[in-house]
């Protein structure tokens, strides 16, 4: 028998949101307070709040009773959780999802992953409440929840991880963030069709033209159906590629981490200002070609702040052309091949320390 699910996440319009707060106001219920909650209330085994971009989200032992009959009959005036696939019968029907993650990160990778669901794989999803890795705030729960769909999906996904010297010679080639996000979304289907070759469809986010992403695929691709739509995490295949990609972001960022023994941050605030300078200041400008996206004008006051210029950047490092491969469920390898060769009898402190590629028993690497 399944178990009743304990978690629910539904957005609501401006209607829907006023009843659901006449209701927790005027009803039997006892407020709560939650961070960043516009209003949140308990009952016997069911905590609901609300939020100001107007998510809902209700969880507990008594949330699916909650949902049944309050929610959907008071709130929604309609039948609408649990009904999800017979109201958008394309959502559990063969496709691969993609999505990205790490595009607006100055440290780590560019990571595009590819998730194949179908009629058996999503009802799976849908119980471990697998949603958009933005909907995710704590890094502990994607990198969990990642653990859970590669065990329900087994080899049926892939995770394209760019390391950041590929994704600078690629930039540098390209010239063009859509670019190469197309290029990876492109890999990512091409390689996970090797896996389920007779997937009539794809599906990512709207990025960019989908022509950009069906002139990137090779000849197996083409044969696939590709969508683009707005908001299309709200699939679940693209929600669990989501969730994959931030989890081997976050895996790869921490391995940058260790290997140049600098904390490195999310995002590009001034925290990831500061530990950048601090990398350049330790192991010289070009270090940042291996750790992070230089085009971003982040490079330039980082190199500003440590005494230098773009011109001491120089060149992306050359290299044969990179080959991005499916991922495996083991641990994230290396992400980088090793910067220009150091003078064994002298420590050169403007020279990057040489990374090291690593394999795994699964034959996983990162581009």
């Amino acid at each position: 028998m399944t178990a009743p699910r304990t978690s629910f996440t539904v957005q609501l319009d401006a209607a829907e949101q006023q009843r659901l707060r006449r209701e927790l106001e005027q009803g039997n219920y006892r407020r709560l307070e939650v961070p960043y909650a516009v209003v949140a209330a308990a009952r016997p085994e069911c905590h609901i709040a609300l939020y100001a971009s107007g998510k809902c989200v209700v969880q507990g032992a008594g949330a699916a009773d909650w949902v049944a009959y309050v929610l959907e009959p008071v709130v929604l005036r309609r039948a609408a959780i649990g009904y999800e696939d017979k109201l958008d019968p394309s959502r559990a029907s063969p496709h691969i999802g993609v999505d990205e993650s790490g595009k607006g990160d100055f440290f780590g990778p560019l990571v595009v992953a590819a998730a194949y669901v179908d009629e058996m794989i999503v009802p799976a999803l849908d119980r471990l409440n697998v949603r958009d890795s933005k909907r995710i705030t704590s890094d502990a729960v994607a990198l969990r929840m990642a653990r859970e769909i590669r065990r329900v999906l087994g080899d049926r996904h892939v995770e394209v991880a760019i390391g950041p010297e590929a994704y600078n010679r690629l930039y540098a080639k390209l010239g063009n963030v859509n670019a190469v996000l197309a290029w990876g979304h492109a890999r990512a289907i091409e390689n996970l069709l090797e896996r389920v070759p007779d997937c009539p469809r794809a599906l990512s986010d709207q990025f960019g033209p989908a022509v950009r992403v069906k002139g990137a695929l090779m000849r197996r691709g083409r044969m696939i159906r590709l969508e683009q739509r707005p908001r299309a995490e709200s699939d679940p295949a693209v929600a669990a590629a989501s969730v994959l990609a931030r989890a081997r972001f976050l895996e790869s960022l921490a391995e940058l981490s260790r290997r140049f023994e600098v904390p490195l941050a999310k995002g590009a605030s001034p925290a990831v200002e500061a530990a950048a300078v601090e990398l350049v200041r330790r192991h010289g400008p070009r270090a940042l070609w291996w750790v992070a996206k230089c085009h971003f004008q982040t490079a330039d006051r980082v190199l500003a702040a440590a005494g230098h210029t773009r011109n001491d950047l120089g060149d992306p490092p050359q290299r044969d052309s990179a080959v991005a491969i499916p991922a495996a469920r083991a641990a994230p390898p290396a992400v980088a091949s090793a910067p220009p060769h150091r003078h064994p009898r002298a420590r050169q402190p403007h020279a990057a320390p040489p990374p090291r590629r690593r394999r795994s028993s699964r034959g996983k690497e990162s581009a």
